[in-house]
């Protein structure tokens, strides 16, 4: 939004001064930016006391402490809508050289952690699986991120750590979908994972998506990294339900320009019907030209697909 903006808005109701008075008030406001963070990739919403633009990296404090972060953007009403409960916290200043070389520091001492933590594991015979390791920058504490079927005691194990470390250690549970989102890179598609970069919330996904969008069953082409359905087949599904809505069911007796014909299946992107005609030819049709629909069908056959996938969700 440009400073213009809201002063012409003000302007229908705002005397001259008070105008003046409110475009340096809109000048003067500490700008706001959607900033990343962390091994999770949190966003938060963060004041700061200079100008930044996209990609910019930065040292920010949160409720962690001192943290590294990555300017995304402005944090303007249409950025903040998009994101779900953001955090708060301050840009302290752009990252320098000395603070690159501490944090790639930290990032090497990370290794060992991690090696501390999985022999405690082991000694104390804790049933969990160490994933990732993450040193806050300010070193004022390490985040061990572990896979677990049932809770676990860790207090004891963090006492240990604590001593070993000689820092405040945190452990995190996460599930499956959040160990591709710490440690994969790339996906079938040749591009980093969404949940490592762009996706903030993990989307349900069923395999009704995936039968919709006519995509193949074969769980090792539809499955991501995590094991589970990919986040990708609910990109398009809204508009593949949308498009679904314009098309007759399955089932359906309709009246084309050759006459009655049966609806056998629906080609939704390209907005065409498989039906079969009265003398039992089955040809492809486009759905602009059916004429009238003289019986709705129940869409039996999508709807057993949809039973059938509920069932085994």
């Amino acid at each position: 939004m440009s400073i213009d903006e809201p002063t012409a808005e003000l302007s229908e109701w705002l005397p001259e001064a008070a105008l003046s008075r409110a475009s340096k008030a809109v000048l003067s406001s500490p700008p706001q930016y959607v900033v990343r963070t962390g091994a999770v990739r949190s966003l938060s919403v963060m004041q700061a006391s200079g100008r930044f633009g996209y990609g910019d990296r930065v040292i920010v404090k949160t409720e962690r402490g001192a943290e590294f972060g990555v300017v995304l953007c402005e944090a303007t009403p249409a950025a903040i809508s998009h994101l779900e409960e953001p955090t708060s916290g301050r840009i302290v200043r752009a990252m320098s050289a000395d603070d690159e070389r501490q944090w790639q520091a930290q990032q090497d001492k990370t290794g060992e952690d991690s090696i501390v933590c999985g022999q405690l594991i082991k000694e104390l015979g804790l049933v969990m699986q160490l994933v990732d390791v993450e040193r806050v920058f300010g070193n004022e504490r390490i985040v061990f991120y572990f896979l677990a079927d049932t809770r676990v005691d860790f207090r004891i194990l963090v006492r240990h750590l604590s001593d070993a470390l000689k820092t405040r250690i945190e452990m995190r549970q996460i599930g499956v979908r959040d160990e591709a989102k710490l440690l994969a890179d790339y996906g079938d598609c040749g591009k980093p994972i969404c949940c490592n970069t762009h996706l903030t919330k993990m989307p349900p996904v069923s395999m009704r998506m995936a039968k919709l969008q006519k995509a193949t069953l074969d769980p090792s082409k539809i499955s991501g990294r995590c094991g589970r359905l990919k986040c990708c087949l609910r990109y398009e599904f809204d508009t593949y339900e949308e498009l679904q809505r314009d098309l007759p069911p399955v089932g359906s007796r309709v009246v084309t320009a050759d006459g009655a014909a049966t609806v056998m299946g629906q080609e939704i992107l390209s907005q065409q019907l498989l039906v079969q005609t009265e003398d039992n030819r089955r040809i492809l049709i486009a759905a602009a030209t059916v004429l009238a629909v003289t019986r709705r069908g129940s869409g039996k056959s999508e709807r057993r697909d949809r039973e059938f996938d509920d069932e085994n969700e």
